[in-house]
């Protein structure tokens, strides 16, 4: 049993002859994935509690670049920086807990393009440094224990098991998320690793640091409205009888509710059946399905079938439990859980209407600062897609809500690309909101209009 007191002062170059319960091969690889779960693990929870970062995930992506860089080059240094390292982390769990930083649900701006967001916590020239200096340190600790265990090997024996360490960390942390797992689950991984190459070199305050850090992630996981899914932080709110708002990641997200109060609050998602009164709807296509909002609507229209494709398995799971038009339940709908791009490319069915439902992940894929999770939707070449699964007499809209007119232009251009001719475009100005229709048959296609 791992014996328990208080730091000796021996530097961390003496930890190994300390700890004799695993190999320098062991400690190398377990310290490798240690390194990289971890810096996988704070970029996606970090971004699901601070707004912003759901954002700019590559700040926390640097901090870790920065940490981790500073841990290395101290690997000749007799500062003790790994026993700190549970402390660190630890410290850094709590504050963003006590500090997080939120959408401000009283406000009206659900779109963030950097602009004047209504946020609650610490402003952001307080909160962001203190983040990016955490995340620094707690790399930095980590990283100079896999640096003093790297330089007892020869360079290529070093490296291949380095990255075998850091293979196994992002394998298993990619595992985690994909089952769904809360960050209760990553923090007793992290806990067992550092008992592990702790060994009897364990100490009350790494014990303390590490038992408090999962007891933080554990009350997070088991606050009730919080579920996590392979992408997000999910969160459900009841703002008015009948009506409940799906949070991802702190950002309202989509309103679960009746058809009918979706036609009084919102007409726009309705106009695409509207304009396709003659439209038989044999087959309708949904793509970002979400929690079967969008679907219900078309089976009010009449939809014969409907392929309903939402990417995010526990959205669909609580839009099946929680819809009360239980569109999800319908024999008429066959659930897809997929990439709507990816669904497009495999599918030989073609449809009277295929419709991209306000795809909007709203946050970027965790350390890739330039891509969203429907990114590839709103493309020409995902257009041309849709265009060839069509039927003659088929149609194809997309709807959103938008902040900046040109966006809505953007779409427009790419729709009248890939069919030849201008698109229908309704939109409102308050909230800014459009809807772009292309039919194969430009004289079926209404004139555009934007209706005040």
């Amino acid at each position: 049993m791992a014996r328990i007191s208080l730091f000796s002062a021996a530097p961390l170059a003496c930890l190994r002859r300390v700890d004799s319960l695993i190999s320098d091969k062991v400690r190398l690889v377990l310290l490798s994935f240690l390194m990289l779960f971890v810096e996988l693990a704070l970029i996606r929870w970090l971004g699901s509690n601070v707004v912003f970062l759901s954002y700019f995930s590559n700040f926390v992506l640097l901090g870790s670049f920065l940490g981790i860089g500073v841990g290395f080059l101290r690997a000749t240094s007799r500062d003790d920086l790994f026993r700190w390292a549970p402390v660190g982390l630890a410290g850094l769990v709590v504050f963003v807990q006590i500090f997080p930083v939120m959408i401000d649900r009283t406000g009206s701006e659900l779109i963030y393009f950097g602009g004047a967001l209504q946020t609650t916590g610490l402003p952001i020239w307080i909160t962001l440094p203190v983040i990016f200096v955490m995340v620094a340190m707690v790399m930095a600790s980590i990283a100079q224990g896999v640096a003093i265990t790297f330089a007892l090997f020869k360079p290529l024996d070093a490296y291949r098991l380095d990255i075998v360490g850091s293979l196994a960390g992002i394998v298993a942390f990619t595992l985690l998320s994909f089952l769904g797992a809360p960050p209760v689950v990553w923090g007793i991984v992290v806990t067992v690793v550092f008992t592990v190459l702790y060994g009897r070199s364990l100490r009350y305050i790494h014990a303390i640091a590490l038992i408090g850090m999962v007891v933080v992630l554990g009350h997070e996981t088991l606050t009730p409205q919080f579920s996590w899914s392979p992408y997000y932080k999910i969160s459900v709110f009841q703002i008015a009888p009948g009506i409940r708002s799906l949070d991802v990641n702190g950002i309202p997200h989509q309103f679960i509710e009746s058809t009918a109060d979706r036609r009084r609050t919102e007409p726009a998602y309705f106009l695409p059946y509207q304009r396709l009164r003659s439209n038989p709807l044999h087959n309708v296509l949904i793509v970002g399905a979400g929690n079967g909002g969008d679907v219900a609507i078309a089976l009010a229209a009449g939809a014969k079938h409907v392929d309903a494709v939402e990417i995010d398995p526990l959205i669909y799971q609580i839009g099946r439990a929680d819809n009360p038009e239980r569109p999800y339940q319908d024999e008429r709908v066959s659930v897809h859980i997929d990439d709507g791009r990816a669904f497009l490319q495999r599918t030989r069915r073609r449809y009277d209407l295929i419709l991209f439902a306000l795809p909007d992940s709203l946050v970027l894929v965790a350390g890739q600062s330039s891509l969203r999770l429907e990114s590839y939707l709103f493309t020409l070449e995902a257009m041309r897609a849709a265009r060839a699964h069509l039927t003659p007499q088929g149609a194809f809209t997309m709807y959103n809500y938008y902040r900046e007119e040109w966006l809505i232009d953007r779409l427009g251009g790419m729709l009248q690309a890939a069919y030849g001719h201008r698109p229908c475009v309704d939109s409102e100005s308050s909230p800014k909101s459009a809807v772009n229709s292309a039919r194969l048959k430009l004289a079926v296609t209404p004139p555009s209009f934007s209706p005040s």
